[in-house]
């Protein structure tokens, strides 16, 4: 994978458009509020989608 960040989408109906461009969608949970008090950083890029460096299990819901 050529990605260097994390994409996130701020609600589902977002993620289910954007994964369904390469197939049937697998949404996850991010647990974003927590991970950003623990002190990962987010960016949000020119095209308005959050970005970060990674995503540990702890903060990923299934």
């Amino acid at each position: 994978m050529s990605r260097q960040h994390v994409h996130l989408s701020k609600d589902k109906e977002t993620a289910v458009k954007v994964g369904s461009r390469r197939g049937i969608p697998q949404i996850l949970k991010i647990k974003s509020g927590e991970m950003f008090k623990d002190g990962f950083t987010f960016y949000l890029s020119e095209n308005n989608v959050w970005l970060t460096d990674e995503v540990p299990g702890k903060y990923i819901e299934f």
